[in-house]
């Protein structure tokens, strides 16, 4: 029934009437049925390793709102906790992660290939998911970038403008690329058994790709994402991607040419009538509605919706927000959203 779910005809370049939609972290904390699971799991990687209450809270979405994709519910630092890093999550502030900044703790994580096991529950949920969504809901698995995640597991946690990972790029190269490729073979592995349970299409999430420059954009956002892409696509001759290197302003021309995914999902600073002419012109486009329209909501909301909308009618597109949902959403916003995306 593939052919019939509008998420995979738009990846495939259908121009459709009527874009299909999802939001960036749509099962989360501003639904109340979520925040009652996450106190049932008693904490946040608890709930990303129990795989009923994972796919609960990944359907809890689509039973509320009928969105046409349902994203697996875990978290781009798993891979990290797969290699060997230490993680765990302050209340109010994030994660934390053991750093990576010497070759001896560098050494001491896991090669790629020995990563299932703790991600088994992970390919649970997708197999789940697989067998309990609606037969029109596309199901997209997902994991975040080289870049990205190294950011995270050689400062230790979330940074403003990701200073380490800078620095140590700069100062230990080999070091650095060392990581990048432990983590890119990984995350070939992950999201590879994520399709081999069941997910129909996968995300790459470079939310930190916007903080490098040129040169090393190329090095560390495209060429990680390239080798992701090409690698299941051998493994699995069909699967679409989506890559999302946040915040690429300029960088977002030419990106799925050179990497090989299927639709660019853009942020919300990206002007529409640009992308259109600049970056739809190479296929799907995922986005991009800033997300504090979910939470103050009006006449706004339902303007800048229209407006994306009509921007992309005459490509291939999959309305998003630009980033992801926050907990102070509004409820009745989002149904005011996709109210819009559907009937004009």
């Amino acid at each position: 029934m593939a052919e019939t779910k509008t998420i995979l005809r738009a990846l495939a370049g259908e121009v459709q009437d009527v874009p299909p939609i999802w939001m960036m972290r749509q099962a989360g904390r501003y639904l109340p049925e979520y925040r009652a699971t996450r106190a049932q799991a008693g904490d946040f990687l608890s709930l990303c390793y129990n795989p009923d209450l994972a796919t609960e809270v990944t359907l809890q979405p689509i039973r509320r709102y009928g969105f046409d994709a349902a994203i697996l519910f875990a978290d781009i630092l798993l891979v990290p906790q797969a290699l060997g890093a230490d993680l765990w999550f302050v209340t109010g502030e994030g994660p934390r992660l053991s750093t990576i900044t010497t070759q001896a703790e560098f050494d001491a994580l896991k090669p790629a290939m020995d990563i299932h096991e703790v991600l088994s529950p992970i390919y649970q949920t997708v197999r789940n998911l697989s067998q309990e969504l609606p037969s029109e809901t596309t199901l997209i698995g997902f994991a975040g970038a080289p870049w990205t995640v190294a950011t995270y597991m050689i400062a230790g946690r979330g940074t403003p403008d990701q200073g380490p990972a800078h620095a140590l790029r700069l100062e230990n190269p080999a070091l650095f690329e060392a990581l990048i490729s432990r983590i890119t073979a990984a995350t070939i592995d992950y999201l590879s058994m994520q399709i081999e349970a069941g997910a129909e299409v996968i995300k790459i999430f470079d939310s930190w790709a916007g903080s490098l420059p040129d040169d090393a954009f190329e090095k560390y956002a495209l060429e990680p994402t390239r080798a992701i892409t090409r690698a299941l696509k051998e493994r699995h001759p069909g699967i679409p991607v989506i890559g999302f290197p946040r915040e690429a302003g300029e960088k977002y021309v030419g990106f799925a040419r050179a990497t090989g995914v299927d639709c660019v999902a853009l942020d919300n600073s990206a002007d529409p009538d640009w992308a259109a002419r600049h970056v739809q012109v190479d296929g799907c486009v995922q986005g991009n509605l800033a997300s504090r329209h979910m939470v103050t909501g009006g006449q706004a909301l339902v303007d800048e919706t229209r407006q994306i909308v009509q921007a992309f009618s005459k490509g291939p597109h999959i309305f998003n927000l630009g980033h992801g949902i926050t907990p102070d959403a509004d409820l009745e916003n989002v149904q005011l959203m996709i109210d819009t995306v559907r009937g004009g």
